[in-house]
């Protein structure tokens, strides 16, 4: 569809298809969306704007225009909206892109986007494929689905309907830290069993506050768990948050509303292609904020998942 080597270009068949959500970012998609809808009519490029409420109905709809033969398909919203784009995008012979207009906003700022939508939507023009990995997650009740950025159990994944719910309007970051906190007056600490089956890894055993399994630096708006993370070496980041206080979270506090730093060396981390993680009670597994079922969960990362426009720079 595009040399890889030079920035995209639009054609007949690459018009795009933007899908947002309308609640996205505390409505920041609804607000922004006039001023996107402009700049691409001021480029003469007839964008199809669809409006969806759900991953559900997101998924339907961009199965449809895959179909109907649209090529670039561009989600509008924050990293749930584009967990959305992928599932129904994944194995298509179809390009994404990303205008970042939700809340946290992670996997936009791990391939490089501006956090403005509107200055992304600018960069589609010297923009150009790139084919990121995915995270792959199987649940215990049967279902497998892909994840862009960060997912786990324990703390995150019971702040994560707090976050979605009680604390959808709050803005960025404290939004997450908002549910956390939330969470955390009602959390008992997990005993989790970590295994990896394709690594020479011992199985780790531990008392956690949350265990994830992140494709990204960042989740929660910029909680910088796995720094070492990369979206396109074929590897996943393991990350365990040993059992903490409640003092002993509240001191971390003003590090991550700052700057997202996690220090503590209550934290390990690993490098991984796949992952099993089991509980010691049930417990639900989340990717990107979404409930995607509960554990015992295996996590894989799929390697070039999926070609996704990142900004471009002539050498």
């Amino acid at each position: 569809m595009t040399n890889p080597n030079n920035a995209f270009e639009f054609s007949a068949a690459t018009f795009p298809v933007v899908f947002f959500n309308p609640a996205a970012g505390s409505g920041r998609a609804r607000v922004c969306l006039p001023r996107i809808r402009r700049l691409f009519e001021s480029r003469q490029i007839p964008a199809i704007f669809i409006e969806t409420k759900s991953s559900g109905e997101l998924e339907s709809r961009a199965r449809e225009a895959i179909a109907e033969g649209h090529r670039l398909l561009l989600a509008m919203g924050g990293d749930g909206t584009v967990q959305g784009l992928v599932n129904a995008a994944w194995g298509a012979d179809v390009i994404i892109g990303v205008l970042p207009a939700g809340g946290g906003n992670d996997f936009a700022a791990a391939l490089g986007l501006p956090t403005d939508p509107l200055k992304a939507a600018e960069t589609l023009w010297n923009a150009k494929p790139r084919f990121v990995d995915l995270a792959r997650a199987s649940t215990a009740d049967g279902r497998t689905r892909l994840y862009v950025g960060g997912g786990g159990i324990g703390l995150d994944a019971e702040a994560a309907s707090y976050a979605s719910q009680a604390y959808r309007r709050f803005p960025g970051r404290s939004r997450y830290i908002a549910a956390g906190l939330r969470a955390l007056a009602q959390h008992q600490p997990l005993q989790v069993r970590i295994e990896f089956p394709d690594a020479d890894l011992p199985a780790v055993e531990a008392s956690t506050l949350l265990t994830a399994v992140l494709n990204t630096p960042t989740y929660g708006a910029g909680l910088r768990l796995a720094p070492g993370a990369a979206i396109d070496d074929g590897l996943l980041q393991v990350v365990l948050i040993e059992d903490l206080s409640t003092w002993g979270v509240l001191k971390l506090l003003p590090r991550l509303m700052g700057n997202g730093e996690l220090r503590t060396c209550r934290v390990k981390r690993w490098n991984a292609r796949s992952v099993r993680i089991s509980a010691d009670r049930p417990c639900l597994f989340h990717g990107d904020g979404e409930i995607l079922g509960p554990a015992p969960v295996e996590i894989e990362v799929v390697p070039d998942a999926v070609p996704i426009l990142t900004p471009f720079s002539e050498p």
